[in-house]
């Protein structure tokens, strides 16, 4: 049996929420720690969100145009 971990939007900074514009990983990649996982756009930069750790992708909780905050789900590893 597998077991699966929610991998949640670090702490961004002074923002609030911020626009998902890429989304760089799909269900069953095999990621490495520090591997992009998608990239966000608030109205002054854009960044790439890193995995904390590896392991397959699962499902992706996000999608190109979601506006999301600290805490919320990225994906889920097995």
């Amino acid at each position: 049996m597998s077991t699966t971990k929610d991998i949640p939007v670090p702490d961004i900074g002074d923002f609030d929420e911020v626009e998902v514009i890429e989304v760089l990983v799909a269900p069953g990649d095999t990621i490495a720690a520090e591997d992009s996982l998608i990239t966000l756009e608030s109205d002054k930069a854009s960044m790439e969100i890193p995995a904390p750790e590896g392991g397959t992708v699962g499902a992706i909780k996000v999608s190109v145009g979601d506006k999301i905050a600290q805490g919320d789900t990225i994906i889920t590893l097995e």
